[in-house]
């Protein structure tokens, strides 16, 4: 069940930040929403754009680490993170909340356990994002909504796709 959670996690938590960050702000206590407009002030991007830097970051430094042999790619990785995600930081292009949700959402990529699903959350991720920039929630939702709808209207061999998860009559 914690896997679920994991996924949902995986897909749509930038998009949740952008939507409530730009759009639904009452959403966010009064003071955890001071503390995110500190972090925030002297970040010149908005929310989208500074997700979408580095989500294109992680996504760069996650494929370098696969192509390095072994070890010396894992430490790329882990240390290229550490060093571009302190000096977005310091150099005020992004805030430190957007990094704790690219890395949380980076995390929970890697809990997939096949890696096509892992493929298709971190493709998914762009759009669900793109809608959240401009719709906020309602957005976010209408994105999902068609997800599950072109879900439901696939095929495989004859077989409805989602019919594994479907409840018996």
């Amino acid at each position: 069940m914690a896997q679920i959670h994991l996924f949902f996690i995986a897909l749509i938590l930038p998009a949740l930040y952008i939507a409530i960050t730009n759009y639904h702000q009452e959403m966010i206590p009064t003071t955890l929403f001071i503390s995110i407009a500190a972090a925030r002030q002297g970040v010149p991007f908005p929310a989208f754009l500074e997700a979408l830097l580095m989500e294109i970051a992680f996504e760069v430094l996650r494929e370098a680490g696969i192509r390095l042999p072994g070890p010396v790619g894992q430490a790329v990785s882990i240390a290229g993170a550490l060093v571009i995600g302190q000096a977005a930081v310091q150099a005020n292009i992004v805030s430190p909340l957007m990094i704790m949700v690219v890395a949380f959402t980076g995390i929970a990529t890697f809990t997939v356990p096949q890696y096509s699903l892992g493929i298709t959350i971190r493709l998914l991720r762009f759009p669900l994002m793109v809608a959240a920039a401009f719709l906020g929630l309602f957005g976010v939702m209408t994105a999902i909504l068609v997800l599950l709808l072109h879900q439901c209207s696939l095929r495989s061999f004859g077989v409805p796709y989602l019919s594994p998860v479907a409840l018996p009559i």
